[in-house]
């Protein structure tokens, strides 16, 4: 099974940079949760909320496109950017950079 690396970076940490290897397919939270990363999903990783935004660094377009319902509820999530999509809907197929947008007004887990 192939193995593909996410570096995370955190919006309220400047100098703090996470990289972490993930299994081919598994999401953006995935790893995030899988590895310790605060990255919230209050609707159970089911594209049902905003709360898992993260923004893409590098690495967008080894992403599965956006769908409709993504990109809905991307227009509803606090600072969303043109680089911004869902951590439960981006399925890593390839080495990834991301940025966690400040989570500290996001009530939920």
């Amino acid at each position: 099974m192939n193995k593909h690396k996410v570096t995370f970076r955190f919006e309220t940490e400047k100098e703090k940079v996470v990289t972490v290897e993930i299994a081919d397919g598994d999401t953006i939270l995935d790893a995030a949760h899988d590895n310790d990363i605060h990255l919230n999903h209050n609707c159970g990783a089911v594209c049902a909320c905003s709360t898992c935004q993260v923004y893409i660094d590098k690495g967008m377009e080894s992403l599965p496109e956006i769908s409709d319902k993504e990109e809905d509820f991307i227009d509803r999530a606090i600072n969303p950017r043109i680089n911004s999509r869902l951590g439960c809907q981006c399925v890593v197929t390839a080495d990834i950079e991301v940025t966690v947008p400040d989570q500290s007004t996001i009530i939920g887990h």
